[in-house]
């Protein structure tokens, strides 16, 4: 299974977070899964740590994709052109990307945000 991590899914993840169920650590530990991780979400934990909204290290957080055994996920057009098909039942552009990308990429959204549940996307809860 191809499952793309949201951003506090990865956070979660690295931070070994409680916030994480048991059935969504499964997910990520099984070898046989590809697991993503989105260049968007590196950018929107930039953007929180430049603005204080978050306490990371951006280092780290890259250095432990690989070491992890994820798969860096870059931006195409072909997401840009899904995401231009997606509702706008809410605003965050970081989510729309992410979900465009899983979309476009056949893989399953690994997200703990309720607003998912208003797109058609094959989303795994995070608890």
């Amino acid at each position: 299974m191809k499952v793309l991590l949201d951003t506090h899914a990865l956070l979660w993840w690295l931070s070994d977070s409680e916030k994480l169920g048991p059935t969504a650590r499964e997910i990520i530990a099984d070898p046989a899964h590809d697991i993503l991780v989105s260049i968007v979400s590196l950018w929107e934990i930039a953007i929180k740590i430049r603005i204080g909204k978050l306490d990371a290290d951006i280092n780290e957080i890259t250095d432990a994709i690989p070491a992890e055994g994820f798969t860096l996920l870059q931006i195409t057009l072909e997401h840009l052109k899904v995401l231009m098909g997606l509702p706008m039942h809410h605003r965050d552009p970081f989510d729309h990307l992410l979900m465009a990308q899983a979309l476009s990429e056949q893989a399953s959204f690994l997200s703990g945000d309720s607003q998912m549940t208003h797109y058609s996307i094959d989303r795994i809860n995070c608890s």
